[in-house]
């Protein structure tokens, strides 16, 4: 079974803002499917389907981003996954609005909810699939900035690259990592087109 986890905050006042882009891609996952969240053990939100005959769950963890770890460490031992068949979505300032990095290990880049997970999983191996939503801030006001919705400039480019992201979970969920990485690097070149062509 594969497990999805995007990290945010919970609370409507956090909704569509840059540090929940993780929810913002799962929600729209699940849209596709006609799933629906429901809350579980007071440490995620999660749905559980299959695509075909391969299973999966996707998790919204409700113990803020700091504390990610906490919920993820939960969800791994409660449910038995492995670390193959585990995805963490966030975002990522050090990446250009709409940008998507994939990568199956490294460090937390200065994410607090990275950093959360790295420390109670005692390990960095596990896949991430970091989203870029750029760094237009000014010093000390990073934390305003990640906790603010996206401009209205940047919203047509954030539905392109949720859609990608989209179909990167997909892949994920009926193949492997191997196979995700491999629609990453075919079509990842497609997509950041788009995207620069709706920034110009």
């Amino acid at each position: 079974m594969k497990a999805i986890i995007g990290l945010g905050n919970p609370g409507n006042k956090y909704n569509n803002t840059r540090h929940n882009i993780g929810f913002m891609i799962l929600d729209a996952f699940a849209n596709k499917l006609n799933l629906s969240f429901t809350p579980e053990t007071g440490k995620y939100y999660s749905v559980g389907s299959s695509i075909d005959t391969s299973h999966f769950f996707l998790y919204k963890p409700t113990t803020f981003m700091n504390l990610s770890g906490n919920a993820v460490s939960y969800i791994i031992e409660t449910n038995s996954i492995k670390l193959d068949d585990l995805l963490i979505i966030t975002d990522d300032i050090n990446l250009p609005t709409g940008k998507i990095r994939l990568r199956e290990s490294g460090g937390d880049g200065g994410h607090n909810g990275l950093s959360s997970i790295i420390f109670s999983l005692k390990t960095h191996n596990f896949i991430r699939l970091r989203f870029g939503v750029g760094n237009d801030f000014r010093n000390g006001q990073m934390p305003n900035y990640v906790l603010d919705k996206f401009y209205e400039k940047e919203k047509e480019i954030i539905r392109l690259a949720i859609g990608f992201s989209v179909e990167l979970v997909e892949k994920f969920i009926t193949g492997n990592k191997k196979e995700m990485m491999n629609y990453y690097s075919i079509e990842f070149k497609n997509i950041q087109n788009k995207i620069n062509i709706e920034e110009n």
